[in-house]
């Protein structure tokens, strides 16, 4: 599978691994429900995403950070908008990384990502690093492609660690 410029996210979140673009993608109502209990605090320990209360099933769509169709909350992220601001392709161009953007980011699995994906773009570039994050969101037991967060493999049922 070959990466997309298009589908990288400034903060460093690949958007071909997201939740919220493959059950927009795949068309997967059932993924859809689950994301919109997630951000409205309907999962204990996962938080709420700010305006997460107010989402439907309708909400749940985004063909990537750099696209004209990205997700509610992304349309208004204060790290998408900063390395806009500052002529960025990322923030591994940021002498500031990571700053109090990152440190406020309201997902902890997306904060904990960015933390490691940031300076890791930084080090190979562009290509390598999406090659790297399309590899890593693979189940190591049966293979299946899972998307960033995952706890199990929706195949094998593995548990899985790969943030």
């Amino acid at each position: 599978m070959e990466g997309n410029r298009e589908l990288m996210g400034p903060c460093g979140l690949y958007c071909r691994v997201c939740a919220i673009y493959i059950a927009d993608r795949d068309d997967n109502l059932k993924l859809k429900e689950r994301l919109v209990t997630l951000y409205k605090g309907g999962i204990p320990g996962k938080g709420v995403l700010p305006g997460g209360e107010h989402l439907t099933v309708e909400d749940i769509h985004c063909r990537g950070c750099n696209s004209d169709d990205v997700f509610v909350y992304c349309r208004r992220c204060p790290i998408r908008d900063c390395t806009r601001a500052k002529g960025y392709e990322g923030c591994y161009q940021c002498d500031d990384f990571p700053c109090g953007y990152v440190e406020e980011f309201p997902m902890s699995v997306g904060k904990k990502v960015i933390l490691r994906a940031i300076p890791h773009w930084k080090e190979v570039g562009t290509e390598t690093f999406i090659r790297d994050e399309e590899a890593r969101y693979v189940c190591p037991e049966c293979g299946n492609r899972v998307f960033r967060g995952a706890m199990r493999c929706n195949r094998c049922k593995a548990a899985l660690d790969l943030d």
